[in-house]
């Protein structure tokens, strides 16, 4: 069976159980590894992996990054895992099960760099690159093993080790034939994994699997499909085609090929973002006008930072607020012109805002831009309010600042309430 060491690349037999040139036990072998080339990676546990790289007394210690009592985990390392922690969850449980974890709030900025310099590396493989979130992307690798002169598995390994090298955190490499098996293959070898899953074991390994290891498949699907008689992926693949898409539309012809082990999708590179938004859940409930003020104004900057550092404007601004009795609301405005700054931003949203200040107790806050376009054709000069122009100016100058010197080297009157609120909480 043919394998290779993922150390230094050297083939390896499937028997052996360290490699012969180097002595590394990081051996992968597998019938079909010299003929796949579609692949999903996935980084480890990015936010915290981060956190502990850049503090490395936190290495043998459980790290949460989220934040509040309220807030949610953002993420959290494997350590932390073991106590039962899982992403998304609410903070006042990850705490209780977890109570000498270290929580860390998340920094999206610091996150962002590493993932565009992950997404660098990737597109030294191939230009067939398709991110799905700031830390995992598909690549579709066909044809570049003459470029490189290594097979797509090897190339994969070796960028393993360069994302390792360079920027000091680890990622998981799933390989297959289709983007289906891919990301299925990344999750089972975590962390720093290497795993293939071929199209000739896909059906036997997929069988025994609950019909909710379907991506897509929630609970409320998967209940309706088991009172349907169809319990594990191999009741759907063994079922007819034509009768799952008469029970169920389209989606019954999705997953008749997925429980087989098909997917045509094409890894699409610079798949475009719909919107950009950021959000946060208060400490407590919140009513009046100007505490939520402030909050949306620091989380205005957040959109405008990352809408500028992806060359990114939008023209629709919309409000999101959650009440004490988890009900969303979510209102919405357009502009006349596309915007990155955050005054603008604000503007738009504290206008929103002050229709919704009615009493109403909320405990979470958001705010985003979409129908986006390419940065060139924001906020166009306006000749005859010349005040608009001399304030995007000066936020423009701020940023260079903030970029020389860091985020806190220049901080404007809202947010210096709200560090004077929680400083005095």
């Amino acid at each position: 069976m043919p394998g290779f060491c993922r150390d230094c690349l050297t083939g390896a037999p499937d028997h052996e159980r360290r490699c012969r040139s180097c002595g590394s036990p990081r051996l992968v072998c597998h019938p079909e590894i010299d003929t796949l080339s579609i692949a999903h990676v996935d980084c480890d546990a990015f936010y915290a992996t981060i956190e502990k790289r850049d503090d490395p007394s936190l290495a043998d210690k459980p790290v949460i990054v989220g934040g509040g009592k309220r807030g949610v985990v953002a993420a959290c390392c494997y350590i932390a895992r073991t106590f039962g922690v899982r992403s998304a969850m609410p903070m006042f449980k990850a705490r209780a099960l977890c109570p000498n974890a270290v929580v860390i709030r998340p920094d999206m900025d610091k996150y962002v760099r590493v993932g565009r310099a992950v997404r660098g590396l990737m597109l030294d493989l191939t230009p067939l690159v398709e991110p799905l979130s700031i830390d995992e992307a598909f690549l579709d690798l066909s044809g570049t093993e003459r470029l490189h002169g290594l097979s797509p598995a090897r190339q994969l390994a070796r960028f393993a080790r360069r994302v390792e090298d360079a920027l000091q955190i680890t990622v998981s490499v799933g390989l297959s034939a289709n983007k289906f098996l891919a990301k299925i293959a990344s999750d089972l070898d975590k962390p720093r994994g290497f795993a293939v899953l071929g199209p000739k074991e896909a059906r036997a390994f997929l069988a025994p699997k609950p019909v909710t290891f379907i991506w897509g498949v929630g609970k409320v699907t998967g209940e309706r499909l088991a009172h349907d008689g169809f319990r594990t992926v191999g009741d759907l693949a063994a079922a007819a085609e034509a009768d799952l898409m008469r029970r169920y539309g389209s989606e019954g012809l999705r997953l008749a090929r997925l429980s087989r082990g098909l997917d045509e999708r094409r890894v699409t590179p610079d798949r475009e973002a719909k919107s950009v938004s950021a959000e946060t859940t208060l400490e407590e409930d919140v009513a009046a006008f100007r505490p939520l003020e402030r909050y949306l104004w620091l989380l205005s900057e957040r959109v405008s930072s990352r809408l500028k550092a992806n060359d990114l404007a939008g023209s629709t601004i919309t409000l999101k607020l959650k009440t004490a009795d988890f009900k969303t609301r979510t209102r919405a405005r357009s502009l006349d012109d596309p915007t990155q700054l955050a005054q603008k931003i604000f503007a738009a949203g504290r206008d929103l805002l002050a229709r919704e200040a009615d009493g109403t107790r909320y405990r979470l806050i958001g705010i985003g831009v979409s129908e986006l376009t390419e940065a060139a054709k924001a906020d166009p000069r306006d000749l005859i309010d010349m005040r608009g122009a001399a304030q995007a100016a000066a936020e423009h100058a701020i940023d260079r600042l903030r970029a020389k010197f860091g985020q806190a080297a220049v901080v404007k009157g809202l947010a210096l309430d709200e560090g004077k609120a929680r400083a005095g909480s």
